[in-house]
């Protein structure tokens, strides 16, 4: 009992020398760099990401929601998609779109719903880029 509270404490202290270790890295590079250090850490540095900080927010549950009351719906593109659905909960199929609808340009938001198509749908005779067109109209 004695041992194992020594190896949780040795571990917690190596975890803290590693966090301790990238904060003094993150604070040498600040310092050689200036502000530009930011583009080291962050991707989309330049991007929007600060002006739609709020928008997910305001979207998150609203757009699943919408998401999953359309595919529920009568409407002919959601029992079209309801029909051809593999052995998958429709819920994963709300939580995919709404992860591809965040998407900003519109010919990859198509590509990307397309491809939640294939992989979720029995792919007979369906035209997938139309039914994903079909699909982004009426969400939007």
């Amino acid at each position: 009992m004695l041992n194992q509270k020594e190896m949780n404490s040795i571990t917690q202290v190596d975890e803290f020398a590693e966090i301790l270790a990238a904060a003094r890295r993150m604070q040498q590079d600040w310092l050689e760099y200036g502000v530009n250090y930011v583009h080291l850490y962050v991707e989309d540095a330049d991007g929007d990401w600060l002006e739609t900080w709020d928008n997910d927010a305001i979207l998150g549950d609203s757009l699943l929601d919408s998401i999953k009351e359309f595919l529920v719906s009568n409407d002919d593109v959601a029992v079209k998609i309801r029909q051809n659905l593999k052995d998958q909960p429709l819920f994963d199929l709300a939580v995919d779109l709404e992860e591809c609808l965040r998407i900003s340009r519109e010919d990859e938001k198509t590509s990307a719903v397309r491809d939640i198509l294939v992989r979720r749908l029995h792919v007979c005779d369906i035209d997938l880029l139309e039914l994903a067109n079909r699909l982004l109209e009426k969400l939007f």
